[in-house]
């Protein structure tokens, strides 16, 4: 019997440990590896390529969504399988933009993770009731609408800055972590602050927090 191999990515190691102990005890279920932050999710996920990634939306450094956007570029064949508690229609429909096939309310019983993680590895997708009449509904009116979201206008190297920002990191550590120049991380900051209309550092953060990128 094949097994459904997942990686794990949440930030909080005691939240990794009741995973994967719940779902090693699936015998066609493995879990074969873990990560506490998006970008060692990203690498993780290509080193391995799992069928299944599981993942948290509030990670440091590079957050859920933004790992979810990444991942088809990178590791076409994985399933996302997002686990939050955040159970807003916009949080959801975001994450069914951005190529997530399922998405599992932190409250939810066991078993639905265990459902939800079978159903996106045999191609299908799942959304953790009560929100799936909902987020799909919600999800086609937006979509008849057609209304641009500001944020997607960002590029991703922007997507990435506003984080990192928002955690408080200055240009020089933002730069020293993407592997540019500090002159290029204040002009992408210049960029994210120009397009999304936001005035200050105060405003960057209520930002950020409203958009569920950084914790409260």
């Amino acid at each position: 019997m094949k097994r459904t191999t997942i990686v794990l990515a949440d930030d909080h190691r005691i939240v990794r440990q009741g995973l994967r102990a719940l779902l090693s005890g699936e015998s066609d279920f493995e879990v074969v590896g873990e990560a506490d932050d998006g970008r060692e999710a990203l690498e993780l996920v290509k080193r391995l390529s799992p069928d299944v990634l599981i993942l948290d939306l509030m990670m440091p450094g590079l957050n859920g969504l933004e790992v979810a956007r990444q991942l088809p570029r990178q590791s076409p064949g994985v399933r996302v399988v997002v686990l939050s508690m955040h159970d807003d229609e916009g949080f959801v429909l975001e994450a069914l933009a951005n190529g997530v096939s399922g998405y599992v309310l932190k409250d939810s019983n066991s078993s639905d993770l265990v459902h939800a993680v079978r159903e996106v590895a045999a191609g299908r997708r799942y959304l953790s009731p009560p929100l799936s009449d909902r987020a799909i509904e919600a999800y086609q009116q937006r979509a008849r609408v057609g209304t641009m979201d500001k944020h997607e206008t960002l590029t991703t190297r922007e997507r990435e800055v506003l984080q990192l920002s928002a955690e408080g990191h200055t240009s020089a550590e933002i730069a020293a972590r993407l592997g540019i120049s500090t002159r290029t991380a204040e002009t992408h900051r210049s960029h994210v602050m120009h397009k999304l209309g936001l005035h200050t550092q105060s405003d960057l953060i209520r930002y950020a927090i409203r958009r569920g990128i950084i914790k409260q």
